[in-house]
C-alpha cells in the first residue's frame, strides 16, 4: 500500500504540462472478443511508457467504475502525447488501427478522451491525507500551507 501523507498537500509546477483522460465504455458486457482485445491494449501502453522514461507520461491512474474504465495521465508536453500517438513502433499504433477494424462499425465499445493545458498559477488542488496522486505525483508535491492554505490563494500561485 502506498504511504499516506497527513495533512494537507498541494502541487506546485513552474511549467505547463497536460492532462489527458481517456477511457472505454462496454456497451455490450456479451461481447467477450472486444472487451478482452481493449482489456490488453491500455495497461501495454501504459507499460510501456512507463518504462520508456523519456516519453513525456509523468504519472497516470487506472480507475474502474463499471461500465466504465478510466485512465488518468500528466504529460510533459502535447507535443509527446502526439508523438506517442503517432509513432509506429510503439503500441498505439497498431492497437488504434486494429480497434478501427474490430470495433469502429459496432457499438459493443466506445471510447473518448479529453486533452487539457494546466499551465502554472492557473489549477488548484488539495490532498488531504492522501498518497502522492494526480498533479502533485506528476510534479512536485509540497505542504499547502501559508499562500498555499486556500484554494484561491492556489490558484493563483
Amino acid at each position: 500500500m502506498a504511504a499516506i501523507f497527513p495533512g494537507r498537500f498541494t502541487a506546485r509546477t513552474d511549467k505547463p504540462l497536460v492532462l489527458f483522460l481517456i477511457g472505454m465504455r462496454i456497451n455490450n458486457f456479451f461481447a467477450l472478443g472486444d472487451i478482452l482485445f481493449m482489456s490488453k491494449t491500455m495497461p501495454a501502453m501504459l507499460r510501456e511508457l512507463s518504462e520508456k522514461k523519456d516519453s513525456g507520461m509523468l504519472w497516470y491512474r487506472q480507475m474502474v467504475s463499471l461500465p466504465t474504465i478510466n485512465v488518468l495521465q500528466y504529460w510533459e508536453s502535447f507535443d509527446k502525447l502526439v508523438a506517442y500517438a503517432h509513432d509506429k513502433s510503439g503500441h498505439h499504433f497498431p492497437m488504434w488501427a486494429e480497434f478501427n477494424k474490430r470495433i469502429t462499425g459496432s457499438k459493443n465499445i466506445g471510447i473518448w478522451h479529453e486533452t487539457y493545458l494546466v499551465e502554472p498559477g492557473k489549477y488548484e488542488c488539495i490532498y488531504g491525507n492522501m498518497p502522492l496522486f494526480g498533479l502533485a505525483a506528476a510534479t512536485s508535491h509540497v505542504p499547502a500551507e501559508g499562500r498555499l492554505a486556500a484554494a484561491k490563494e492556489r490558484m493563483s500561485a
